[in-house]
């Protein structure tokens, strides 16, 4: 009993914050690799998608979805997202499902900022809850500590 109290709480302990670091890898990798394969999406679909006859023009609904599909298990109701055109202009969608059903063709054609060449930004961030804290002893009700996990991705418009 006595080797278990010295030894088994270090051990929980230990086994606690090696599960949250590796959960918080993951979402951190997760919401990175979404925030870049969204602006990858986004800068294919540039000033010659908005040409008429072709309709591949994609709205600033359609990007949040998508980066809400590839960043899977990461919330979107947790993820606060900025995107930036080359002109400056942000739109941010806090949290980002609340831009699901943005009807907003993005990137703007307005100050050109669909043309090829111009430079398209997306940036994230998330807050990650940790658990540890919950569990220190003596503590008669403590609260979550949190850590903001950010990704950005540049990319130029290619169409």
């Amino acid at each position: 009993m006595v080797e278990f109290a010295l030894s088994g709480v270090a051990a929980i302990i230990l086994l606690i914050s090696t599960f949250q670091l590796a959960l918080g890898m993951w979402n951190y990798h997760t919401l990175a690799y979404a925030v870049h394969q969204g602006t990858r999406y986004a800068a294919v679909k540039g000033v010659g998608c908005t040409l008429p006859g072709n309709s591949c023009a994609v709205t600033l609904g359609v990007i949040a979805q998508r980066l809400a599909v590839v960043g899977i298990g990461v919330p979107s109701n947790k993820v606060n997202v900025t995107f930036t055109t080359d002109s400056g202009v942000s739109t941010v969608c806090s949290p980002l499902n609340t831009c699901f059903s943005n009807a907003t063709v993005w990137p703007p054609a307005t100050s050109l900022d669909n043309a090829v060449g111009k430079r398209i930004t997306i940036s994230a961030k998330f807050q990650l809850r940790a658990v540890l804290l919950f569990f220190w002893p003596g503590q008669s009700s403590q609260s979550y500590g949190a850590v903001w996990l950010p990704a950005s991705s540049t990319q130029q418009i290619i169409f």
